[in-house]
Order: structure tokens, then sequence, then C-alpha cells
């Protein structure tokens, strides 16, 4: 029985874990593969022992041999500890210089992310607003404007009823002051929803708007607008009248200029609007202009319709500004 058993060939990697038998033969190669910081400690930790080594060899042969195998072993043990201190601090320094990167990462993402949550909350809170005007506009017609013109319709039928002069004068002057009256209410409305702009388009609305303040503040108007007024979003619109609305008065208001030009280029894929005026002007790298109010509300507009806003101007040298805003 013992002469047909025969021994089969062991393979000795066979019997090994997988983790294992891959490491391959012992030697170089597998120390290659180790980090570079394990092998200078692996390093360290081999001469240490062969220091030890010599040492006790030294010491058992001639003492003064020795000593100097001691003051090695001491001077490499001191090096080992000076190269395990730089490889900590370089590693301490990797390791900031990571978690900084990340942070800086993670700071501009949230950054990026806060800045369009409030540009999409300042473009929200502008069409809220246009939202509500419209809504005022409309009441203010609807309900004043009703009121009004039944007062004067009842002063029209008391006055030929009424044969005391002095009663006369007085009807008159309540005559006048309903007339102002319904006048400051149509400026109003139209200050809060311009209806041309409803009705006739922008071009149509621009001209009205830009002549009738230039008029009452005593500046000559120099308009380039088309005829008709191609249409285009509401939106657009309403952003681009106001703008326009928000540039003159700041021109009334500070610039004091002879005249304001204004011209709108209807395209077919934009729309480019130029203001321009002959006053006094301001350093546009000035960050007190920059930051004004007025000019960031123009610039959260025309970025809220992905357009371009483009202000240029110098002291003495008069203010132009120019944007365009696509209109599909």
């Amino acid at each position: 029985m013992g002469s047909r058993l025969r021994s089969a060939p062991i393979d000795p990697a066979a019997q090994l874990p997988p983790a294992v038998a891959s490491r391959g033969p012992r030697g170089g190669p597998a120390l290659s593969r180790l980090p570079v910081r394990t092998a200078l400690a692996l390093l360290g930790v081999l001469l240490v022992v062969l220091a030890a080594a010599g040492i006790a060899e030294g010491m058992a042969r001639q003492p003064q041999v020795g000593v100097a195998v001691a003051f090695l072993a001491l001077l490499a043990i001191g090096l080992i500890v000076a190269l395990g201190r730089r490889l900590a601090a370089a590693a301490t320094r990797e390791g900031q210089h990571a978690a900084s990167g990340r942070n800086a990462h993670d700071l501009e993402s949230l950054i990026q992310e806060r800045t369009r949550e409030l540009s999409a909350l300042s473009t929200h809170l502008q069409q809220l607003t246009e939202k509500e005007r419209s809504e005022l506009a409309r009441n203010l017609h609807d309900e004043l404007g009703g009121l009004l013109t039944a007062a004067k319709m009842d002063l029209s039928w008391l006055q030929p009823r009424i044969a005391d002069p002095a009663l006369q004068e007085r009807l008159t002057q309540l005559g006048g002051v309903l007339d102002e009256a319904m006048d400051l209410k149509r400026r109003v409305v139209e200050d809060l929803r311009p209806s041309l702009l409803d009705h006739f388009g922008l071009p149509t609305a621009l001209r009205a708007y830009v002549e009738s303040a230039c008029t009452r503040a005593g500046l000559s108007a120099i308009l380039a607008l088309p005829e008709d007024g191609a249409a285009m979003p509401g939106d657009t619109a309403i952003a681009l009248f106001r703008i326009v609305q928000e540039g003159v008065t700041n021109v009334i208001r500070h610039a004091g200029a002879r005249s304001v030009t204004l011209r709108f280029d209807l395209e077919s894929d934009a729309c480019r609007l130029t203001l321009c005026d002959d006053g006094c002007g301001f350093d546009a790298a000035d960050a007190r202009f920059r930051r004004s109010h007025g000019i960031m509300g123009m610039r959260q507009r025309v970025r809220a319709l992905g357009g371009r806003l483009e202000l240029e101007s110098a002291p003495g040298a008069g203010t132009t500004l120019r944007i365009m805003v696509p209109t599909r």
C-alpha cells in the first residue's frame, strides 16, 4: 500500500495567501515598491542595528575601536532623528498645502454658489417690484382715475347752474385743481408702468419718455430709434426701459449736461442701446461710482438677461453707456 502512494510536487506559492504569493521573491524588487519614507525608516533601523552589533563586537575586541564605533552609531542615530523630523515637517507642510488647496476650492465654490443665489434673488426681487408697480399703476388708473373723472363731470354739471360770480370763481379753481390731479395721476401711472411700452413697443416708449424728461429738465434730446417696435420679450423690454430711465435720471441730477443722445439698434439676435451725455463725467475706475446702487442695479438687470454692459466716462468728457442684450 505504501508503494502505491507517490508524493506529488508541492508548489510553495499555492499554499500562501494570494496577497503574500503575489509579492514575489525577497530582495530588491519588494523594497523598491515601498514608499520612500518607509524605506528610509527601514534603512535607519538597519543602521542602528548594525551600529549596535559593531559596538558590541568592538567593545569585545578593542575598546578604542568600540568607542569610535559607538560615536559613529550615535552620529547615525542623530542623523536619523534629524531626517525623521525633516520628513515629518515636510509631511505636515504637504498636508497643510493639500488642506489649504481643498479649503480654497471649497471657498471658491461656496462664493460662486452664494453669488448665483444673490443674483437669482436680486432678479426675483426686480421682477416682483415690476409686478407690484404694474398692479399699483392699474389700480390708480382704474380707481383714482374713475373718481377724478366723476368729480370733473359733477363739476361740469354744477357750473352752469350757479349764478353767483364768487361761487363760479371757486368752481373754476376747483376745476383747475382736478385737472392738475388728473395730470399728476397720469404721470405717476406712467412712471410706475409705461402704457406705451405695453401697447406700442419699446422704441415708442423710449422716445416719449426721453423727450418728456429732457423737455422738463431743459436738455436737448438726440434720438436714433427705429420707427416700429419689433416684438421682444416683456422682461427684456421693461429692463431696457428701466436702464434708460435710470441713466437719464442720473444725467439730469448729476451730469450738468446740455444734451442727451440715445441710440437703439435692433438686430436679428440682439439689441444694442447707447446712451451718451456731454456732462461733467466722472472717473469710471473709482470704486465710489462703480459700486453705486444705480450702476449696480443696471448691471444686475443686464446680467439677468445674459447681456453685457460697458460704462465709459472721464472727468470733463461726459459719459457713455453701452448695452448689448440677446433677444433669443
